[in-house]
């Protein structure tokens, strides 16, 4: 296993073929990655060339497409390409047409399509013992907790700051991990514990028992454009009329806050409060940073009425801002109780995963909380896998660096693009936003970057969502930011 994560993770595919370099020609400034910075938007991707009007669709793919729709349940707006593989950054479709994707499958594929290291964990742990269920314990779930933790108490995070180190005493590390399959089941069992430990904390300031009718410490506090998921109670705390509307009546005692409000927390967050759910920087919703000073006063505010603070860092967390966790960079005291998380940690393969403070951890018994699937061999071998890659220094360094350069060719298009955009970039890290002025022109800049052969993201109703692998380079952040430059010229002559 070792072998093969230290040979893996040196490993980059960079395909050979059209977009790998970056532009050289009339730039006139470096970045400070030393990547050449251009000095005008680039207009060599006006024009079509991965088509997808009717005339397009072969009869191959038309006969997939009506296979699909006549047997799959209708819930996704798709375009009519089918991908056929992947390797590196890239992905071809069945008519082997290359496409940079941008979009990592949502923030999950953190090292790629096709990754030598997680193919052969896969087959090496899959031919060897793929499943258990929980009712027996395997190896690997424990390495990839203890990983977890190690980590986030090295990096800073959960009531860690930075450097920190906690050896396990009397049977404990200070922290517990609860393995799911998926963000969304992170965020369930997140909830889930979080109205336990309300009730244990009103019984044991009221003197009644936790199961006493009158307990009245179940609210959950959420926030506007916040997306944790869309199982039921994880849907009751994503406040879109789009998403939850049509499965009305949702969970009970659930209240909707504004991101960054803080004169509004008191009101907000009460004695009736067991939890708060947010995400420290809002992917779904439009890319939106949580403020620290604001992080800080909400994490005092739940320590004031006893309720349960929740950080869903499903597609902020692991590295993606350069850092463990969004919040490993925010001062120990505005930490939270609990994390979950989920995308990239195994690469593609379903996991999700709840890590809590033994304070928390301590309501938690044998059945108050199980999964069939979550934990598997495979699972937590893959986890392990690919978490020890991601924390590798190198390859952090690395993602610092191409961030930087993101960072600098998306501050170009504000300024170059002033009637679109809005004037400053949204998230850090590989977790970026372009906000728009006119809420018609995310979707738009999307289709037209995918007809020019790289696949971007929506978020919210006003934003363009970057989300690639954390392995990209340069050469490919290059060539993204030029298809973009040509999509906003494209819109900007209209």
């Amino acid at each position: 296993m070792r072998a093969v994560t230290r040979q893996a993770k040196r490993t980059l595919i960079r395909p050979s073929g059209r977009g790998l370099g970056i532009r050289c020609m009339g730039s006139e400034a470096s970045s400070r990655s030393g990547a050449p910075l251009p000095n005008a938007p680039s207009k060599r991707y006006t024009a079509v060339t991965h088509p997808e009007d009717a005339g397009s669709v072969t009869p191959a793919v038309k006969e997939l497409l009506d296979r699909s729709h006549a047997y799959i349940l209708p819930v996704y707006a798709r375009p009519p390409i089918v991908m056929a593989k992947g390797k590196g950054a890239y992905v071809w479709d069945v008519h082997g047409r290359q496409y940079l994707d941008f979009s990592a499958g949502i923030a999950v594929n953190a090292l790629g399509h096709g990754d030598e290291g997680v193919a052969e964990v896969m087959r090496t742990t899959a031919s060897t013992l793929l499943h258990t269920s929980n009712v027996y314990h395997h190896e690997h779930a424990g390495k990839l907790a203890e990983l977890l933790i190690k980590l986030t108490q090295s990096e800073g995070g959960l009531g860690w700051a930075p450097g920190s180190s906690q050896p396990v005493t009397n049977g404990t590390s200070g922290a517990k991990v609860f393995f799911a399959n998926s963000g969304t089941e992170a965020n369930e069992g997140a909830l889930k514990i979080a109205r336990k430990v309300g009730k244990e904390r009103w019984a044991k300031t009221t003197g009644k028992p936790w199961d006493d009718p009158s307990c009245d410490k179940y609210e959950i506090v959420c926030f506007e454009r916040a997306f944790h998921g869309r199982s039921m109670g994880a849907l009751s705390v994503t406040s879109n009329p789009k998403y939850q509307k049509p499965f009305q009546p949702l969970i009970p005692g659930v209240k909707v806050g504004q991101l960054n409000d803080t004169t509004a927390l008191e009101g907000l967050v009460g004695e009736k409060t067991c939890a708060v759910i947010v995400e420290p920087i809002q992917g779904e919703g439009g890319i939106n940073a949580a403020q620290p000073e604001w992080l800080r006063a909400l994490r005092k505010r739940c320590d004031e009425v006893g309720a349960v603070l929740i950080y869903d860092e499903i597609q902020c967390g692991l590295y993606r801002t350069g850092q463990l966790w969004a919040h490993s960079s925010v001062p120990a005291d505005a930490h939270p109780d609990i994390v979950t998380t989920a995308k990239p940690l195994a690469n593609g393969y379903p996991i999700g995963a709840v890590l809590m403070r033994d304070s928390i951890a301590e309501v938690m018994t044998a059945g108050t909380h199980g999964t069939t699937f979550g934990g598997s061999p495979l699972a937590c071998a893959l986890g392990y896998h690919v978490l020890s890659r991601l924390s590798d220094k190198a390859f952090v360094a690395s993602i610092k660096e191409t961030s930087e350069y993101l960072e600098e060719r998306l501050s170009l298009l504000t300024k170059w693009f002033p009637n679109i955009l809005e004037e400053k970039v949204r998230g850090r890290g590989l977790i970026r936003g372009l906000g728009f002025k006119d809420t018609s022109h995310p979707g738009r800049v999307v289709d037209l970057a995918r007809e020019r052969g790289v696949l971007l993201l929506t978020a919210g109703q006003d934003a363009v969502r970057l989300v690639p692998s954390l392995n990209i380079g340069a050469g490919e952040v290059g060539h993204a930011m030029d298809v973009l430059e040509s999509c906003l010229g494209i819109l900007d002559s209209e």
